[in-house]
């Protein structure tokens, strides 16, 4: 398949372009703004499939808006015409096109010529009304609150919010490839009863909101606490506030603490899902020696020779166990069993542990009674 994106320098162009780059039966040609509109037929030759992403939204002059949103469109319709080729189109267009200030209405031009193409020659056109689109190289300071508070934010820059409780209806820019990309590949059109194609998953916020967020991610490295960034919302934002980061922020340290019988360190803690650290021993070394009542952990050698020792504190019934870092193999306390891990190698003793709760001092739920 060979596709046009117009716009392919832009944002969502740019995005979509790394995507399509990853499929090995596709190939993409790009108009950009070296570009001519009078190139438009050339550029139509041999192709299977439009995505019309270019588009103009902060000209000088506001004159602009017609000659780069609606004007660019109706040339682009009259080369697939002139091309005598049944050429898919994906348009995005904006939320803005509802309203009629100048950018919405040559917005909505733009819509109806595509929805025009489509009634006279039956190509189907997939338009896309989209709210803000965020993600991965985006501009920031320019038309994004996302892009310009994680880009700003990252460098402990200030930002500005004008009003906390302004709501935002945001989508995610890989979502938005992924369904372009289905259209593409022959997935059913979903249309809403204005005839605007649906984009799921929208998410619901506020600029407060937003900004609190965004600050909580620069704020995990100090305090070790990584909010929940695994799925929806809080995925998305956390990958993009990542990719803002500049080269010299792609790093960061933690706390490291060393004593004769080797270091603790704490990598990350969760909210709900305890913590994260790994700690070393010198030969012969123990550590541990102590119990809970509830809290329990997951441990794994990564490197040495290790022996794990326990003793029931109800019935005083002993276990012991050894493992090594070639072994991959995990080792649990128990409540109620109280136990230690000893370097018995010649190395030094490398082990990751995960505690399923935050350390509390104040209640830390760890008992001394040596083995």
């Amino acid at each position: 398949m060979k596709v046009l994106i117009t716009g392919a320098n832009g944002f969502v162009g740019k995005n979509l372009q790394l995507h399509l780059a990853e499929r090995k039966d596709v190939d993409v040609v790009c108009f950009t703004r070296e570009h001519d509109a009078a190139q438009l037929p050339v550029l139509l030759e041999g192709v299977d499939f439009v995505f019309h992403l270019a588009g103009i939204n902060r000209p000088e002059d506001p004159q602009e808006f017609a000659t780069g949103n609606a004007g660019l469109t109706s040339l682009l319709c009259a080369a697939i015409r002139a091309s005598g080729r049944h050429l898919p189109v994906v348009y995005t267009s904006s939320i803005q096109a509802a309203h009629d200030n100048p950018y919405g209405v040559s917005k909505r031009v733009a819509e109806d010529a595509l929805f025009e193409l489509q009634r006279a020659s039956g190509i189907p056109v997939h338009v896309f009304r989209l709210p803000n689109v965020f993600g991965k190289w985006c501009k920031p300071n320019y038309n994004s609150a996302v892009a310009t508070f994680c880009h700003n934010i990252a460098r402990d820059l200030p930002i500005q919010v004008n009003d906390p409780a302004a709501p935002l209806t945001l989508v995610y820019v890989d979502d938005v490839i992924e369904r372009f990309i289905q259209l593409m590949d022959g997935a059913d059109s979903t249309v809403d009863a204005d005839g605007f194609e649906m984009l799921a998953p929208r998410y619901s916020t506020t600029v407060g909101e937003l900004a609190q967020q965004i600050q909580a991610f620069r704020d995990s490295r100090a305090t070790l606490l990584t909010p929940r960034v695994g799925t929806g919302l809080m995925r998305a934002l956390y990958s993009t506030y990542v990719s803002y980061l500049p080269t010299e922020r792609f790093a960061y340290q933690v706390p490291r603490h060393g004593d004769a019988r080797g270091v603790f360190v704490e990598m990350l803690k969760t909210p709900d899902c305890g913590q994260f650290s790994f700690f070393s021993a010198h030969p012969g070394i123990t550590r541990g020696g102590h119990y809970h009542h509830s809290k329990t952990e997951k441990f794994l050698v990564i490197k040495g020779l290790a022996r794990f020792k326990f003793r029931h504190m109800g019935t005083g019934e002993t276990f012991e166990l050894v493992t090594s870092g070639e072994q991959s193999e995990i080792v649990e306390t128990v409540p109620g069993w109280t136990h230690d891990i000893t370097n018995i190698g010649t190395d030094e003793l490398v082990v990751m542990l995960w505690a399923n709760e935050i350390f509390d001092r104040a209640k830390p739920d760890t008992y001394a009674s040596p083995l």
